[in-house]
């Protein structure tokens, strides 16, 4: 493999496929941000994705300067794929990488998205820039593939090198260079997809499927509360079926399951036809946040407790436990529809960074330690800060250690609940 790699986006995604390409390879890593560039160039990788260690063993030459990237033949782009207000797909984040790739792409280059994207958009969208930036042609003078990524943020036992990656390329020349440039760093091996679009398709509903099936979760929960039925005990006694499959209700945010079936729907709309399954499933998984509060609601006006003007505390604002990324939090669903009822909400969380909250969602987080005694406590996100206090922290969090505790995820150990909490989870 004789290949010079060049990696453009070095966030979640691309950041542990620069490093781990980095530990075989020289590679260029290019990103915009000169503070995250700056930061990466001091071994901190503040998304906690990569540890120093990983990092230095890395031979990486980091930079900011698109011409860089005139010195590389095979370049990886992982760049977000965000959606706007509307639930349609943002692609300027790879509109403009591919501009940036364009003018610097020479012949003979091979150019990789890693970026999820709904079956189509790298013919349709992204090769029409490179070729009318570059001068050059597609297929001819350069050569295009597909790998999604399978990042898992905060996990590190399924990571880049451990799970199976799905190539795709041009052609079959092209495809077999993608995949022996792969398999020179992925110890699971590749899985070599029959064109571009099929990888992006398969990409696409790998995250739709586990939206549904959390959906489900979510729709069982809300009928079970109505049926005072604890969900949690119900999913369990399923699972001892030996093919009932093991989800479990909550929020959905973050960049890929709470955004990527918006990609297939807004393409499957486009020919005409209006998906009805993956959007009620979307519904369901969007409304959760609400149905946290207003619940949070019921059970304090039967506690007799005042609604305005009480104190409620959530504890965790980023989309999933022990990670700092807070795109797409559906926490905050939670927090606006409580300050609707007139509720006031203070918003702790140690891996959160309190400048992003604030920019992000108008969020003040407060030090875990300076927090008021509540009347209530959402417990959003069970980050290991969190669930190694177990039940003593609630002394500390609840006035007097009363209240109620909303444990979305079901994290706490309902047999061990005091007697002077009202225990409440999906």
């Amino acid at each position: 493999m004789n290949r010079k790699i060049g990696l453009v986006g070095l966030g979640y995604v691309g950041l542990p496929v620069a490093v781990a390409f980095g530990q075989e390879h020289q590679i260029v890593g290019f990103d915009i941000s000169e503070h995250r560039i700056n930061t990466l160039l001091q071994g901190e990788d503040f998304t906690n994705e990569v540890g120093p260690h990983e990092l230095e063993k890395a031979n990486i030459d980091f930079t900011t300067e698109p011409s860089r990237l005139r010195d590389c033949d095979f370049i990886i782009v992982a760049v977000p794929t965000p959606i706007n207000d509307n639930k349609q797909p943002d692609l300027t984040p790879l509109e403009k990488s591919s501009e940036t790739v364009g003018r610097n792409l020479t012949k003979g280059a091979i150019v990789v998205y890693e970026s999820t994207v709904y079956p189509g958009a790298t013919e349709e969208v992204c090769i029409p820039i490179l070729e009318r930036e570059s001068g050059l042609k597609a297929g001819q003078d350069f050569f295009v593939g597909y790998s999604p990524e399978r990042i898992n943020p905060g996990d590190k036992e399924h990571t880049f090198r451990t799970i199976r990656k799905i190539v795709s390329g041009q052609t079959p020349k092209v495809l077999d260079i993608v995949a022996e440039v792969y398999e020179s760093v992925v110890d699971a091996g590749v899985y070599k997809a029959s064109s571009i679009k099929v990888a992006e398709a398969a990409k696409v509903i790998e995250n739709t499927q586990r939206d549904l099936n959390i959906a489900l979760m979510n729709e069982l929960s809300i009928i079970f509360d109505r049926l005072e039925i604890d969900t949690k005990e119900v999913l369990e006694a399923a699972g001892t079926k030996w093919n009932f499959l093991p989800f479990s209700p909550g929020l959905v945010g973050g960049h890929c399951i709470g955004v990527d079936p918006y990609y297939l729907t807004h393409k499957a709309e486009s020919t005409g036809y209006h998906p009805q399954i993956i959007l009620a499933g979307r519904r369901i998984n969007d409304g959760m946040g609400k149905h946290i509060a207003t619940s949070l609601i019921k059970e304090m006006i039967h506690k007799n407790m005042p609604i305005q003007g009480s104190r409620v505390t959530v504890l965790g604002l980023t989309f999933k436990e022990n990670v700092p990324d807070l795109r797409n939090s559906k926490v905050i669903d939670v927090i606006r529809e409580l300050e609707e009822f007139g509720v006031e909400v203070q918003v702790t969380d140690p891996y959160a960074f309190p400048e992003e909250a604030h920019e992000e969602y108008g969020v003040d987080l407060i030090n875990y330690e300076a927090l008021k005694p509540a009347d209530a406590v959402v417990f959003a996100v069970p980050h290991r800060f969190y669930l190694d206090k177990g039940w003593e922290q609630f002394n500390h969090v609840l006035k007097h250690g009363k209240g109620i505790v909303m444990d979305v995820k079901s994290s706490l150990d309902k047999a061990t609940v005091p007697d002077e909490i009202t225990l409440w989870r999906l």
